[in-house]
């Protein structure tokens, strides 16, 4: 039988400075208070908050999270509720039972391993069960303040259109970014192209005629009329 090959990386085109800036600009100038949708006052609330956010709306866990905060105010809470408990209180975020399960082992990792503090680190992040690189780099950016790259299904789909990345996994594009934007604008940059994912760049119909980007767009270029 023949050997299988690894699939190789894509090669993203070099991305003219001009372009980058272009965009870094024009994203700016719409969406000049972009921040984090999400409702917290503590890491720890960031994290849980951004998990139950899975495949479900910022606005629907806002309007869960202000009972669950206080029901359990520590990494140690979640850690021993009944499981059957916790994820009646989160059910209306959707996948209730698999969010449940991380929840309650990324609080008791954190409570047994960290003193019930949040890791201000990646890498040890990452290792929490149910958290990834996308969950570890937005706490890590608004919670601490230490910048990252937040690959969701918003800037996946924007940065590929834009043409700031070839590839199409989160961490190969999270790569591609972080050579081009700016270290001191990741986390501003990255609200801003969810905002425009939200209410612009959408999946099925992107709004082109009213997109802010759309002269840098590759591919409002090849869809032009």
């Amino acid at each position: 039988m023949p050997r299988k090959t690894e699939a190789k990386d894509q090669t993203t085109p070099p991305v003219p400075r001009e372009k980058v800036e272009a965009i870094i600009t024009g994203l700016e100038a719409h969406y000049p208070d972009a921040s984090c949708t999400l409702d917290y006052k503590d890491p720890l609330q960031l994290l849980m908050a951004t998990i139950l956010s899975a495949q479900c709306t910022d606005e629907r866990v806002n309007q869960v999270t202000p009972s669950l905060f206080k029901k359990y105010p520590s990494a140690k809470d979640y850690a021993t509720a009944p499981l059957e408990e916790l994820e009646t209180d989160i059910k209306s975020t959707g996948f209730y039972r698999n969010k449940a399960k991380s929840i309650q082992g990324c609080c008791r990792a954190i409570h047994e391993q960290y003193g019930g503090q949040v890791p201000a680190d990646l890498d040890t992040l990452v290792k929490l069960p149910g958290v990834g690189r996308k969950t570890a780099n937005v706490v890590l950016g608004n919670a601490f303040q230490i910048p990252g790259i937040v690959v969701d299904t918003h800037v996946l789909r924007v940065s590929q259109r834009l043409g700031l990345t070839s590839n199409k996994e989160p961490e190969k594009i999270e790569r591609d970014l972080m050579a081009i934007i700016p270290r001191e604008r990741w986390v501003k940059f990255c609200h801003q192209m969810i905002l425009l994912g939200r209410q612009v760049c959408q999946a099925r119909k992107p709004k082109m005629s009213i997109c802010p980007l759309r002269p840098h767009c590759d591919y409002a270029k090849s869809h032009a009329e």
